[in-house]
């Protein structure tokens, strides 16, 4: 699939606004427009049944609105997504008769975006780079005792921060010596920073909700980004040439405000990394969307559905006679 080329500058394509005129700023404003609704596949499998429930929900809510439906491509791993993971997304959402606006945002196309986006946290002093590997970090993060060590909402431990005691003469002299290292959202200074800067605004660490998440909470949710610690926004292998100039978290609210996206509908595993989102939008002085979390469509044994599990794939269920309107059947949608 050949892809296009931006054709505009990043400054033409790209204004950071000033933080204090956005922060007290909703999409309030945005009633008199039609509502903006958008589904985000990453191209590193085939859709399954919880991706059509998504991608139906968000595409049925626009059109029962006025509004508009987004397609956007997730597809910052390079190493994980391939052209035809992309090539079948567009043919499953057809047949299932789901089509969208505009032209599709992949992720790949925007890198000088979330790269000027990291670099103004980093003006901040709001990141600093890690030199551990996985695997020392996993030893750094073993529990003495089982079940000690914090964990994310995910489940995974912590970064215990160690990295970010190093002196910036010893960051700069590992940095020289081409180290690969993540970048960090320093956690603590951060929310020290967004505290400052929504100083007097009401609710601007919530978010609304108006689905449910794991445990039915809705309507204003306190965000609680602290509780995902010091989370990496971006990698560098420096030998190796490798960049990443963002992660899922930065990318997803720089996307997100630059198609002006007022509503975000997706699943409810997702609802706890709104609160890191909340926080990198106040830091970037970025709008507030709409938040709804949904259920989750669970295999037999009660397990979120795998790209890897082929039975609940939508390629496999179209070649054996499934219809469309099955799959809305199957998801819960209609009866």
């Amino acid at each position: 699939m050949r892809r296009r080329r931006n054709r505009f500058s990043l400054q033409a394509r790209w204004r950071w606004p000033p933080r204090c005129l956005l922060i007290a700023k909703t999409f309030s404003d945005r009633k008199m427009s039609a509502p903006i609704y958008r589904f985000a596949p990453s191209p590193n499998g085939y859709l399954h049944l919880g991706h059509a429930l998504s991608a139906l929900m968000n595409f049925d809510m626009a059109r029962q609105t006025g509004g508009r439906f987004l397609l956007r491509i997730e597809d910052i791993d390079a190493a994980r997504c391939r052209s035809e993971f992309e090539t079948a997304i567009y043919e499953d959402l057809t047949w299932l008769g789901v089509t969208w606006d505009g032209r599709v945002r992949r992720q790949s196309e925007h890198f000088d975006e979330y790269r000027a986006a990291l670099g103004r946290l980093q003006a901040d002093g709001l990141v600093y780079p890690s030199f551990e590997s996985r695997a020392e970090i996993a030893a750094l993060v073993s529990d003495p005792a089982p079940g000690t060590w914090p964990r994310d909402p995910d489940g995974a431990p912590l970064y215990p921060g160690t990295a970010r005691e190093l002196s910036r003469s010893e960051r700069a002299r590992r940095i020289a010596a081409g180290a690969p290292y993540a970048l960090r959202l320093d956690m603590a200074a951060a929310i020290v920073s967004a505290a400052a800067l929504v100083a007097g605004v009401d609710h601007a660490l919530t978010w609304t909700e108006t689905g449910s998440g794991p445990q039915g909470q809705s309507g204003t949710i306190a965000a609680a980004p602290a509780c995902w610690g010091d989370v990496v926004l971006g990698r560098k292998e420096v030998l190796g040439r490798k960049e990443m100039p963002t992660s899922y978290h930065l990318s997803v609210v720089i996307d997100d405000a630059r198609q002006g996206v007022t509503n975000v509908v997706r699943g409810c595993d997702l609802f706890w990394s709104t609160s890191v989102h909340r926080l990198l939008q106040v830091l970037l002085g970025l709008p507030v969307p709409v938040h709804h979390h949904h259920r989750l469509v669970l295999d037999e044994n009660g397990r979120k559905l795998s790209k890897s599990t082929q039975a609940t794939a939508l390629r496999w269920l179209r070649q054996n006679g499934i219809a469309a309107a099955d799959i809305r059947r199957m998801v819960g949608l209609e009866r």
